[in-house]
């Protein structure tokens, strides 16, 4: 059986510590994992239990939340993130990512940060979550993939105006992202020949040069490049004609161009079950896909639904099945 999953705190002032009790509600008797982080920041009468090494955490999962304990400065003020605990929230990411290097966890699960709340507490020089975790991990490259049972779609280009979209969309970036997909598509979700549908950036793909020159000029020569090494890919392909259940079922993968071609979908098929996995590491990391939600943070409202699927798409990946 493969090492239990690190679950890391995020964000104590958001609804982090909730989501963890939540999760250990769900999978304590489904999935071994461990979570990482102050008990004192969790919500009043959680059981937890404290232990000293994540291969402990099989053991006591059944019985109470296992807590692989980093204090933090202060108390956990709901909906308020405190400068001083801006460290801690890092360095338990830090954390993670070494025992996931050494094979002590099999897969880390990150709940939200706040990345505001790191930069004015702890200087926290990075974009954000996957910055950090690349720069830990030593990796040069990594891809933003959503997923669900029922789509799995990456982003090309992801936070940037959609005006920006067809400037920083170039053939180097469009074949990184299609080879890392690729990749982690065989090596971390088990499927030997992945087929990656690639969407076209204009309206029918550009429907031969009449809307837009992206698909003719860009997108196929990188495709032809790709397929001549024995990638399975088709397109590019009209995205308002992609999604459907029929059209789903040709693919393992879609590639999209920009972030809402890429969300529209998934989260209009699965809100609620989409997972965020980090694609070009060198271990297993998802989350949930969702923010710090100060404004419900403590009231017994957050919805474990997206972490729970984080969580188990992890395990499944850890142990080399196809979600």
């Amino acid at each position: 059986m493969p090492a239990p999953i690190a679950l890391t705190c995020g964000e104590p002032a958001g609804i982090g510590p909730e989501l963890a009790v939540a999760v250990w509600d769900a999978l304590r008797t489904e999935l071994p994992f461990f979570w990482i982080g102050d008990p004192a920041h969790l919500p009043d009468g959680a059981r937890y239990r404290l232990i000293d090494h994540p291969d402990a955490a099989a053991d006591q999962a059944g019985g109470a939340l296992p807590v692989l304990r980093h204090v933090f400065a202060g108390v956990r003020t709901p909906g308020a993130a405190q400068p001083a605990q801006a460290q801690g929230v890092i360095d338990v990411i830090a954390r993670a990512v070494d025992l996931a290097r050494s094979g002590t966890a099999s897969a880390i699960c990150t709940l939200p940060i706040h990345k505001q709340a790191l930069q004015e507490g702890a200087g926290f020089a990075y974009p954000g979550h996957t910055e950090y975790l690349a720069h830990l991990a030593g990796a040069d490259e990594v891809v933003m993939m959503l997923a669900s049972s029922q789509l799995r779609v990456v982003p090309a280009t992801i936070h940037i105006p959609l005006s920006d979209v067809p400037q920083a969309l170039t053939g180097e970036l469009l074949s990184k992202r299609i080879r890392i997909t690729h990749a982690a598509l065989k090596a971390q979700f088990g499927i030997a020949a992945p087929r990656i549908a690639v969407a076209g950036l204009n309206p029918h793909a550009g429907e031969g040069g009449r809307m837009g020159h992206e698909e003719i000029d860009l997108i196929i020569p990188v495709l032809d490049a790709l397929r001549a090494e024995g990638l399975d890919l088709r397109g590019p392909m009209s995205a308002d004609t992609m999604f459907h259940a029929a059209a789903r079922k040709g693919y393992d993968a879609a590639i999209c161009m920009y972030h809402d071609q890429a969300l529209i979908p998934i989260k209009t098929l699965d809100f609620d079950q989409g997972v965020n996995v980090t694609l070009g590491l060198p271990f297993i990391r998802t989350s949930p896909d969702h923010g710090t939600a100060f404004d419900i943070a403590g009231k017994g409202l957050a919805n474990p639904s997206s972490t729970i699927a984080a969580m188990r798409m992890a395990w499944t990946m850890a142990q080399g099945i196809s979600p």
